[in-house]
């Protein structure tokens, strides 16, 4: 399991995010066709930008999964935890769940041939 946090920014400000990133040191190492996801890699991680249109910048708690998401379902499950339901993505597959303080995490498997 790979540790990668989300930024959710403005569509607009992609590009700024970009920059800003790059400049502390990652590299871009994925992007989606249209623009609207950008992975960038460093020697700890990933970090993902994921542009929307809210208006509000916000970080959540992702990881990207190295084994078939089920399995981690049935762990969450037999340790207590009820995940929501694996839904397609654009990317690949996704489920959440909520942490023992009630916040979301987002668990993600990837197919980087539907978005780079």
């Amino acid at each position: 399991m790979k540790v990668m946090p989300i930024v959710y920014v403005e569509d607009k400000d992609m590009d700024a995010f970009e920059r800003f990133y790059t400049a502390l040191g990652l590299a871009p190492s994925a992007r989606q066709r249209n623009g609207n996801w950008l992975e960038l890699s460093g020697t700890g991680g990933v970090l993902a930008l994921h542009a929307t249109d809210s208006g509000t910048v916000r970080v959540q708690a992702a990881f990207a999964a190295d084994e078939p998401l089920a399995d981690v379902v049935e762990r969450l499950r037999a340790a207590g935890f009820e995940p929501e339901d694996i839904v397609d993505e654009a990317y690949g597959h996704s489920f959440v769940v909520r942490d023992p303080a009630g916040s979301l995490i987002v668990i993600n498997k990837y197919d980087e041939e539907l978005y780079t």
